[in-house]
């Protein structure tokens, strides 16, 4: 074996650039000898050695709505060792996550000066701000004007890397394609419009200010508590529009906060990339497993004119996740709505629910 090598020879190793500090740098090769040489220290809070060349950062994490998403995102990130922050609107919102360990902040992404308050600094950006139900005019308020103030917020010091999260009801689809994301997105509803034209500003500012914003269209999620027509049918309540046909694109929360973790240690800077699980589902296909499943009846049938169209629209498409595969690696829990829905149920018989 050849002799080590000095602290000089590791550092030109590496391509100059800021992702790398001269600390990673030697943490990366391993040579924790040539950190104390550089730093008079055997240790350091901001990085941990997982390996013989690999090193995970300690970071700053920001996430902006930490709800049903965010918070369990939060927790995570603080099992791995990171520094979390969670944003809510209100000082009960922001009670409820300093009982769970993640540092609390109060604000309003509609209202600029409120951002300004938060400060800058940050690592990693997370939005997972949701419209809480409400309209076109909520949906202008919470996803355009909220970004366009956190853009103007952050544009003299963004963060290493800002993921959004928003939504596959972008494609318009009615025609049972399978959509990928380059896929033609064009909705059919205003709220959809409204999502879509979010988006680009988030777009144009990756490509002209190098924004490193991250975009995950995220599919219908399901999860703890969730699932609007999984609740529908425990209630007796859900309708079969037509045959059946249309199909459902879903993914599980936990496989949600798991694609966000990814995205920010892998996405690139101003892709965008589909959050979904493996098997687009017929709607009469999903309702007969849960009819199996729980010993329940299935759903009537009516029109498809009966059905409400909901804020989203109604759309017919089979959105691919390769590229969420392929670019960050993500390996899905629950590689479909079986799996999930399994644990949900499972859940709940627990809890003396079911």
């Amino acid at each position: 074996m050849g002799s080590t090598p000095s602290v000089g020879t590791i550092l030109k190793a590496f391509p100059s650039s800021p992702k790398f500090s001269r600390r990673e740098k030697l943490v990366a090769a391993g040579q924790t000898a040539g950190i104390r040489q550089l730093e008079g220290t055997g240790t350091h809070s901001a990085i941990e050695t997982v390996g013989a060349g690999c090193f995970t950062v300690r970071v700053r994490v920001l996430i902006i709505g930490c709800g049903y998403v965010g918070l369990p995102l939060g927790l995570e990130l603080l099992r791995q060792g990171h520094t979390v922050f969670g944003v809510r609107r209100s000082a009960e919102g922001a009670a409820a996550l300093a009982r769970e360990g993640i540092q609390p902040l109060t604000a309003d992404i509609t209202r600029r000066e409120d951002l300004e308050r938060l400060g800058t600094g940050w690592n990693w950006i997370v939005n997972t701000t949701s419209s809480s139900k409400g309209g076109a005019a909520e949906y202008q308020q919470v996803y355009f004007e909220g970004t366009r103030n956190i853009l103007a917020w952050l544009a003299a010091s963004p963060p290493k890397k800002y993921v959004y999260t928003g939504s596959s009801s972008v494609y318009g689809q009615t025609d049972g394609s399978h959509v990928k994301e380059s896929s033609l997105a064009e909705p059919g509803t205003d709220t959809g419009r409204i999502l879509a034209a979010t988006e680009k500003l988030l777009l144009d500012a990756a490509r002209d200010q190098k924004f490193p914003a991250v975009l995950l269209r995220v599919a219908g999620i399901y999860g703890p508590g969730r699932g609007h027509l999984f609740l529908q049918y425990l209630k007796n309540e859900a309708q079969i529009a037509g045959k059946g046909e249309r199909y459902l694109n879903m993914i599980h929360r936990d496989d949600v906060v798991a694609s966000i973790i990814t995205a920010l240690k892998s996405g690139r800077a101003g892709e965008i990339y589909n959050i979904v699980d493996d098997e687009p589902v017929p709607q009469i296909h999903f309702f007969r497993w849960l009819s199996e499943t729980l010993g329940k009846n299935m759903p009537p049938f009516v029109p498809e004119s009966a059905v409400p169209r909901g804020k989203r629209g109604i759309t017919h498409k089979r959105i691919l996740n390769r590229k969420m595969k392929m670019e960050l690696g993500c390996c899905l829990r629950y590689p479909t709505f079986r799996q999930g829905y399994t644990a949900e149920i499972q859940r709940l018989q627990d809890a003396g629910m079911l």
